[in-house]
């Protein structure tokens, strides 16, 4: 007898992993592989995720095939369109999966774990009851706020596997390639900076992080910006980089590169996105600035390193768009540069020791 709906998992022998989401969210499933691989040694473990996702999971020991969505297929026509779908689905289908897990709410997960055919499927609780009844076990929200890694581990959790915290790590891959490039190009020590995100709401004003970039410059420090292609966010940077002695990346380096950048910088500087998380998994130096996001669910995870600047203020997380949807965050448009010189400061005196520094409220 067992306490709990477990499924009988005697006979599992090839999984699929699926996270249709953003770059950070597809890195922090990282444990969920270890978890099964764990469980179920021989078995083929597959993740189906965005394309663009790939390098957050390549080379991930547990995972035996990525599996991609390129979403740049909405730009072809419709029976273009159906048609790559329809060869994915048929890929889903002919790989005879024992076991599916869809980590997001959203539809296309769903569908790939019914298409599968799997004995046992495994999804968060959606919000329409058609989607629940694609799944044989529905995996219940927590009401609190969770870290993502626990809420990603929570699908394990559904159907009896529980990994003990040894196989909780991160994992980002590090390719010679990139660090080559990195080694090649800079000598000295270097902070790196990161200043943008696609999200404007979550980005700390320009003038501020050029206010901080100028101290760090006068205190002998080698400054390197690095950012996504978008142009608003280059454009962003080339604000705070404007006659300032620094090395301007952005828009000009690979996921990959930007790996290697990181593992190889001092210190990384950056708000909630995908550089933060990184930066984790390589247990590297961080400061990163959180403001309509919550720094529970998104902050540090197992990194001693890591630094969180935010405001304590009763609004937060608002998960808004901005202050009433404006587009701007008043809890990072309000937040002092000398808080996130503490923090760097604090860092580089007892680097090691969990700390998160939060201004007063008001």
């Amino acid at each position: 007898m067992t306490y709990g709906d477990y499924p009988a998992l005697n006979n599992i022998k090839k999984i699929l992993v699926v996270k249709l989401r953003q770059l950070g969210d597809v890195l922090l499933t990282g444990p969920v592989f270890k978890g099964l691989k764990h469980r179920f040694p021989n078995a083929n473990i597959d993740a189906y995720i965005y394309k663009e996702a790939f390098p957050m999971l390549e080379g991930h020991p547990d995972i035996h095939q990525l599996i991609g969505y390129d979403r740049k297929w909405k730009q072809l026509s419709l029976w273009k369109r159906l048609r790559q779908e329809w060869a994915l689905w048929k890929q889903i289908r002919q790989a005879r999966y024992d076991l599916v897990i869809n980590l997001t709410e959203g539809d296309r997960g769903a569908l790939a774990a019914k298409i599968s055919r799997a004995p046992v499927r495994v999804g968060f609780e959606p919000k329409g009851k058609w989607q629940k009844d694609l799944y044989t076990h529905v995996v219940k929200h927590c009401p609190t706020l969770r870290h993502t890694v626990e809420k990603n581990l929570d699908a394990l959790r559904r159907i009896g596997i529980f990994p003990p915290l040894e196989q909780r790590e991160l994992f980002l891959s590090l390719t010679q390639e990139a660090k080559t490039r990195v080694e090649g190009s800079v000598n000295s020590p270097f902070v790196l900076i990161h200043p943008t995100s696609r999200w404007r709401f979550k980005c700390w004003p320009a003038e501020k992080m050029r206010a901080l970039t100028e101290i760090l410059l006068r205190k002998g420090k080698q400054v390197v910006f690095t950012a996504g292609p978008d142009a608003a966010e280059q454009e962003m940077v080339a604000q705070i980089t404007e006659g300032l002695d620094v090395l301007n990346l952005s828009g000009k380096i690979s996921l990959q590169d930007l790996a290697a950048w990181i593992d190889r910088s001092e210190l990384l500087v950056c708000v909630d996105s995908v550089p933060f998380h990184m930066a984790n998994a390589l247990k590297k130096r961080v400061v990163a600035l959180f403001g309509p996001t919550s720094d529970v669910t998104w902050g540090p995870w197992r990194n001693p390193d890591a630094r969180i600047v935010a405001q304590n203020i009763s609004c937060r997380p608002c998960y808004m768009d901005g202050c009433g949807g404006s587009k701007m965050s008043d809890c990072l448009a309000t937040l002092d540069v000398r808080s996130v010189i503490r923090a760097i400061d604090d860092l580089e005196i007892t680097g090691g020791v969990p700390y998160s520094l939060k201004s007063s409220p008001r």
